[in-house]
């Protein structure tokens, strides 16, 4: 690190878990003097965050053939060599793929990838090649993410070179609440917040909603986010008759307040790389019911912090769900332990002291 720039490179525009972890940990480094430099879009999210700093930036625009582009790579080469970069750590794979070639070329010493997604690597000539021969070294979000790094190719990168390193949040202390969520909410009040994608799962949660009416549990179900799943979510809302239990906030700007609002908060998602929500509900002391997949056990103590469900097991999660509602000593219980994890393994400064350390090394 000494005497030698450390570059962060994410091309995307859009805001994901990846994105607040470049900002966090680039601004954080700058903060204690460290040179740092971010590439990205001038579009992006990213971006547009970084203006709020003094942070260095440099415009960069990676699409997934770029790599096919010599004249980007090596113009990419030429930056890196004229900002003195000795480390660069990737996001994206079709960054790795350019921004990882111009490193090598350029003769920076260390070439990191961040791995954000507990999805294995697809064993193609291409990520052998880079794998083998231009990466240096692998920081994955979670174990989960860790192990799909080698899920379909054991041989693919030293194991020993992959470090595992946990997103950090902020640890608000606002116990403000949303007024949407005051002046709607009837009974238990549960919640989920995530983009209406496949990925995250929001149409189980209609199905839960379906059983706890059934059941007799007086709820609402509030689901912040928004996505291309907004109309499917609509329908089957409409479908099943849940218009007064279940509430579509759309995009919510401030999850703490929105986490301040629960009881409970229930994650629905088919896989989380880090599950960034679940750790934002447990710094609010809230207890958190998920399926018991991915990085989700990393974050939730099973019975101690919240509940671990059977993949696509709605009725065991409309059990627990129904369990905690009429639990009032349980769901405090489970909160205050929750946010003593948080507090010890998932801040922001927990995981830039393991990324300095690391960078040390």
């Amino acid at each position: 690190m000494k005497n030698k720039t450390i570059c962060f490179f994410n091309s995307t525009k859009a805001w994901g878990g990846g994105e607040k972890w470049h900002f966090d940990m680039s601004s954080a480094m700058h903060s204690e003097n460290h040179d740092v430099i971010v590439f990205t879009n001038t579009q992006s999210a990213l971006y547009n965050k970084l203006q709020s700093t003094k942070l260095k930036t440099v415009a960069v625009k990676i699409s997934n053939l770029s790599f096919l582009n010599p004249f980007k790579i090596f113009k990419l080469k030429r930056l890196l060599i004229k900002n003195n970069v000795g480390t660069i750590i990737m996001n994206l794979s079709a960054d790795l793929k350019v921004a990882g070639f111009a490193a090598k070329l350029a003769g920076v010493d260390r070439i990191i990838y961040r791995r954000g997604s507990a999805i294995p690597i697809k064993d193609k000539f291409l990520n052998r090649f880079i794998f083998k021969n231009i990466l240096t070294e692998i920081i994955a979000n979670t174990e989960a993410t860790k192990k799909t790094v080698l899920e379909h190719n054991p041989n693919l990168f030293d194991e020993n070179k992959i470090t595992v390193i946990y997103n950090g949040i902020k640890i608000q202390t606002s116990t403000k609440k949303l007024d949407v969520i005051t002046k709607q909410a009837n009974g238990i009040i549960l919640g989920n917040a995530g983009r209406l994608a496949e990925q995250k799962g929001q149409k189980h949660l209609i199905e839960l909603a379906k059983i706890l009416k059934e059941k007799g549990l007086n709820f609402t179900l509030f689901i912040a986010g928004s996505g291309e799943l907004s109309e499917t979510i609509k329908k089957l809302i409409k479908k099943y008759n849940l218009q007064k239990e279940v509430i579509l906030l759309g995009f919510v700007k401030d999850i703490n307040s929105f986490m301040n609002s629960l009881d409970i908060f229930i994650l629905s998602s088919l896989w989380e790389g880090f599950g960034y929500v679940i750790a934002e509900a447990m710094a609010s002391k809230k207890p958190v019911i998920a399926f018991d997949l991915s990085s989700n056990p990393e974050l939730i103590d099973n019975n101690e912090t919240g509940y671990l469900i059977d993949f696509c097991n709605i009725e065991d999660m409309a059990n627990k769900t129904i369990e905690l509602s009429k639990n009032k000593i349980l769901r405090e219980e489970m909160g205050k332990k929750g946010f003593t994890k948080v507090t010890s393994q998932f801040t922001i400064d927990r995981a830039y002291k393991d990324l300095i350390s690391t960078l040390k090394n």
